[in-house]
């Protein structure tokens, strides 16, 4: 077996090397540079192509006009980041900090039922009994687990602190967006000759697949999502929900990771109907109940495809992006990684069914 050398003179391969060290170190550099836009590069590409076909609609009512469709897109994207979503994201980082807080200085506690709940027919007493004893024993438990909830107090503090330089990037992500709307065309075509080189005969599929993908999971999941959380907190702010913002932020991960919004609806509206009158807590109960079952209504009309990817899957994206990226990694974190799932089942799948079909295995059968 000849070796390089025997290929190329001696200078040359000390040459060559340098060469390949030099590229190393500049595309070592170069990610370095960019690493930190990594996520707002991500958010906007998706943006970008869950959104495309609202652009080319604008596009067309518009009378053809891509440029100014993308931006009043953008505008739209922007008043929504910057209105409901900001509200929401801050109101939830206030309430993270008070958690935080009161785990740092161990006075933490949990909220003793309402004398009124004795009073309910049938279950009344045994419920009362019930939360009155388990407030107290979580009380004491958390006033023992103070010490050690400290780190717990200082990586929740650290997150909330992370919300402005979230924001930011959200705003990034979507005036970056708004740039890429009108040359999709042009970044469809790039996408297929990349697919091309590395899959040849897949190339469209996996095109196809991966722009599927991308807005099933970014509307079914992650704007449906949205929607119900920024709902949630409307109607957890007019029931004067103590950390309303919080809690519309735990609504919106419990249906990203697909479990549903019931584990926080449902003891907010026994909240209500302990602290309101009748009347109140009626139109309240129908407002949140419609929230908790408008994922089912919505998730089938927004989204082409039914969504194959585990629930474990888009877990491990929300936790690993979360890590990774902060506030911007909870949602390109189950996208991403979705996207990596479908390709690569359909990779699977597409070379079983090319040794399945070859000459030798149909002559060995």
């Amino acid at each position: 077996m000849k070796t390089l050398r025997q290929y190329l003179p001696g200078d040359d391969v000390i040459q060559l090397l340098i060469r390949v060290g030099l590229l190393a170190f500049l595309i070592y550099w170069t990610f370095l540079l960019i690493s930190p836009f990594v996520p707002i590069m991500a958010w906007s590409i998706v943006l970008a192509v869950a959104l495309y076909p609202v652009f080319n609609l604008v596009s067309r009512l518009l009378g053809g006009r891509p440029r100014l469709a993308a931006v009043l897109l953008t505008l739209i994207n922007l008043g929504i980041v910057i209105g409901p979503a900001a509200w929401l994201g801050l109101s939830a980082m206030n309430g993270v900090r008070e958690i935080a807080g009161n785990l740092g200085s161990g006075s933490l506690v949990v909220p003793s039922p309402p004398e009124s709940i004795s009073k309910w027919p049938l279950i009344g007493p045994q419920f009362y009994e019930l939360w009155n004893h388990a407030s107290s024993n979580i009380r004491a438990v958390l006033r023992e687990a103070a010490p050690y909830l400290k780190p717990v107090a200082t990586a929740l503090l650290a997150f909330a602190g992370s919300a402005g330089v979230g924001t930011l990037k959200f705003l990034l992500s979507v005036a970056l967006a708004g740039f890429l709307f009108p040359y999709g065309p042009q970044l469809v075509a790039a996408g297929r000759s990349f697919l091309y080189r590395i899959v040849p005969e897949q190339s469209e599929h996996f095109l196809e697949l991966a722009g599927a993908t991308i807005r099933a999971v970014s509307q079914g999941v992650i704007g449906v999502a949205i929607i119900q959380s920024l709902l949630a907190g409307i109607g957890f702010k007019l029931a004067g929900i103590p950390s309303a913002g919080l809690l519309a932020f735990a609504v919106m991960i419990l249906a990203i990771i697909q479990i549903g919004a019931a584990i926080v609806l449902l003891p907010v509206i026994i909240w209500i109907w302990t602290d309101k009158d009748f009347t109140t807590a009626l139109l309240l109960t129908l407002f949140l109940g419609l929230v908790g079952i408008l994922d089912n209504v919505l998730k089938p009309l927004v989204m082409g495809r039914g969504l194959t990817t585990p629930t474990l899957v888009i877990f491990i994206g929300v936790i690993g992006g979360t890590l990774a990226h902060g506030i911007v990694g909870l949602f390109i974190g189950p996208i991403i990684l979705s996207l990596a799932w479908e390709l690569t089942v359909a990779w699977i799948h597409t070379d079983n069914a090319g040794v399945a079909s070859s000459p030798d295995l149909r002559r060995e059968r």
